[in-house]
């Protein structure tokens, strides 16, 4: 049998496009990473919208007490809120890596955070799909990779170093407030009127003793706040965030440390400056 002379082009053109296919493939899976093994993927569920869940669809949560970055839920409440932990995170696309990071608990055992939340389970969810720790005692919700504002419950300290109780006595509670979505103490200014910062001055000179929350839009909030008590407004070319009409701050003296709260004693407790939560009354009208 005699062979086409131009045989070696053509078994070479069939190798090139093999090759090329090959890469190909290997280019798609490497920008599709919404992939079923993904260790977090995002869910669409018809009550919180997007939530995280492992790679088997089982719902993650954040607890409230965790605010500073470390978990608080040990012993018992392990039984009930297993932690969520894997070595190697990979994430469905709408996900950032640098978002996650890991502890080490006091046992010694790690365990998987988002914006420093630590990752949890719920025993009675059976199955994928289902949500039932979500507000279990106000203190657990459904992790959503677009929360605005999130919630700590936590021991009130002021700037004086003395603990105080949600009354702004002395004495050892933990206390339920507002906080970022990276579990930053937001705080009122009392002098404030609705949806009309009082404090800051035009060029900004006082916004590092206390900064404004600047947030462009609100996405969602934990499920035992009102979204629509929440609203932005424009404070010299900077937007702040509102809620119940309160603008909301950060205070310095926290240095951006998660779960500080040192400003609810500045000048005094309970005067000035006050923390926000489910429970705060509207800001006054104009």
């Amino acid at each position: 049998m005699k062979l086409p002379k131009n045989l070696p082009l053509a078994i070479a053109g069939v190798a090139f496009m093999f090759t090329s296919w090959s890469c190909s493939k290997k280019s798609n899976n490497n920008d599709t990473p919404n992939m079923p093994g993904n260790a977090v993927k995002l869910a669409s569920n018809s009550t919180f919208g997007s939530i995280m869940t492992d790679e088997k669809g089982k719902t993650l949560y954040f607890f409230a007490i965790d605010a500073n970055g470390k978990s608080g839920c040990s012993g018992g409440c392990l039984t009930v809120w297993p932690l969520f932990y894997q070595e190697n995170l990979t994430l469905d696309n709408g996900l950032d890596q640098k978002d996650f990071g890991t502890i080490t608990r006091d046992d010694g055992s790690k365990q998987n955070t988002y914006k420093g939340w630590p990752l949890y389970y719920y025993k009675d969810d059976a199955k994928a799909g289902d949500v039932k720790g979500d507000k279990v005692e106000d203190t657990w919700f459904v992790a959503k990779p677009d929360y605005t504002v999130m919630v700590a419950n936590a021991q009130l300290l002021g700037v004086d170093n003395v603990k105080y109780n949600h009354l702004f006595q002395p004495g050892t509670e933990l206390t339920q407030y507002i906080t970022d979505d990276h579990g930053q103490t937001l705080y009122s200014f009392s002098k404030d009127k609705a949806k009309t910062n009082t404090f800051t001055v035009a060029n900004l000179s006082n916004n590092t003793v206390w900064p404004i929350d600047t947030v462009k839009t609100i996405q969602n909030v934990p499920s035992i706040l009102d979204k629509s008590q929440f609203e932005v407004i424009t404070v010299f070319g900077k937007q702040q965030l509102t809620y119940k009409g309160w603008p909301l701050y950060y205070f310095g003296q926290d240095m951006g440390v998660r779960g500080s709260n040192k400003g609810i004693a500045f000048p005094k407790p309970g005067g000035i400056w006050q923390y926000a939560n489910a429970a705060s009354v509207a800001a006054p009208a104009n």
